[in-house]
């Protein structure tokens, strides 16, 4: 085994895990003082939730060898519990057991940002209910697709998007960030619109310092995430941290451009914003393009979901925190634009179309986004569906109203002179 890649994939396990609570703040800061907790707790727990099913079979459902050679999904039974992880493979060049930490983290992180959808009005049993069986039937599936490469020696196969089409994901951007956006979109409809929406002053962003805070942790996480995915350290995994670096920066600077053109002011929710969208859109071409093709990438995402924010208001979905708009459009963009922009002296070592390439890659990159858009969306529609039969998902009006930290969590973020000093918490200090 070779310790630097060791000491590398640790490293950005490391930073990875970091992004949950990032997230966290990112969230928690652009939804209203009082539903903060709520929001945080739903990351958290989303996230913890789904390492243990990660552990017990997730793992197994992911990399496991594909059932039937069909590439849909992985043997349950072939790693459960990963206790057949524990023995050392001489041959990897880091242990399987530490590629398994590094993904349990992936998965962690795609259900958390699904919470943004239900920002302040879903019941948190209902969302950790949903967390689990939205991970099990939609994410481990997406991610051996996406993730699962076969053998060379052919005497395991993975997944049909990594090994039979042969589409281009570096580091999700179709398992994570579109898979993520359309369960949010498909979660949003069904639980419907917050009351008062879209003029709600309970929902505002009540600390846009914590925002920006968020969207900075969560830049310096992504080098993980993205240069992590090379599973070594080395040529690839630089290129990649620096095509991670330059698209957020181009999409900050991008989504701040159109927003003073378009309102008059760069606003610091836009400049956040814009990160984020151009850390999407890099993440499944990072290895693919050169730094002038991640600047363009990084670009064109700012740009275009600073637009693609709006459509909830002229489509009249409730997504207070913009999972659609920034993590489904800039997960698009990125996926497609590397049939565009792709170049053979990138580490992924392919052509776009505008480096002679022709239209095949963009064809295999469009196949990808539409398949994993339409299962994500469709399934998560129905398990919304579901559970809001069975068990109801939203709160009751006046929980929402006066805000569900205390409804869900008998706590407060903040306190002032006229609430109660007790809320029912036995950890609550006076």
């Amino acid at each position: 085994m070779d310790s630097g890649n060791v000491a590398w994939i640790l490293a950005s396990s490391a930073l990875v895990c970091m992004m949950i609570p990032a997230l966290a703040l990112f969230y928690g800061g652009m939804v209203g003082s009082r539903r903060i907790l709520n929001m945080m707790m739903m990351c958290f727990g989303g996230a913890s939730l789904v390492a243990v099913l990660w552990a017990l079979f997730g793992y197994s459902m992911a990399f496991g060898n594909s059932v039937g050679g069909l590439g849909l999904i992985g043997d349950i039974t072939e790693f459960p519990g990963m206790g057949q992880l524990l023995a050392a493979d001489e041959a990897a060049s880091i242990p399987v057991i530490l590629f398994a930490a590094f993904q349990l983290f992936f998965a962690c992180v795609t259900t958390a940002l699904v919470a943004g959808a239900a920002a302040g009005r879903m019941k948190f049993g209902a969302w950790m209910l949903f967390a689990g069986i939205w991970a099990t039937i939609v994410y481990f599936p997406i991610a051996h697709w996406v993730f699962a490469f076969s053998s060379a020696d052919g005497s395991v196969t993975g997944g049909w998007i990594a090994s039979g089409i042969k589409a281009i994901d570096f580091a999700g951007g179709t398992a994570v960030h579109m898979n993520a956006g359309a369960a949010a979109l498909a979660l949003a409809l069904v639980l419907g619109k917050s009351s008062g929406w879209p003029k709600m002053e309970h929902t505002k962003p009540h600390s846009r310092p914590l925002v920006l805070v968020g969207a900075g942790l969560l830049w310096v996480g992504w080098f993980g995430f993205n240069a992590g995915s090379a599973l070594s350290a080395g040529q690839s995994a630089s290129v990649v941290f620096l095509n991670t670096a330059v698209a957020a920066s181009a999409g900050l600077l991008a989504w701040a451009l159109v927003e003073r053109l378009r309102h008059g002011a760069a606003t610091s929710m836009g400049a956040a914003s814009g990160l984020i969208s151009a850390l999407v859109a890099i993440t499944p071409a990072c290895g693919a393009v050169s730094p002038l093709g991640a600047l363009a990438i990084g670009a064109i995402a700012g740009a275009v979901c600073s637009l693609a924010i709006e459509l909830k208001f002229r489509l009249g979905y409730d997504d207070s925190l913009d999972v659609v708009g920034v993590h489904l459009v800039g997960g698009i963009i990125g996926t497609l634009l590397i049939g565009l922009f792709a170049t053979d002296a990138a580490p992924n070592a392919v052509n776009g179309l505008f480096y002679g390439g022709g239209v095949e890659l963009l064809g295999v990159q469009a196949l990808a986004t539409v398949t994993v858009l339409a299962y994500s969306f469709g399934i998560t529609w129905i398990l919304a569906k579901i559970l809001d039969r069975v068990v109801g998902l939203r709160i009751k009006p006046e929980d929402e109203m006066r805000g569900i930290d205390i409804a869900a969590h008998s706590e407060l973020a903040y306190l002032t002179d006229e609430d109660p000093v007790e809320l029912g918490s036995p950890h609550r200090a006076g």
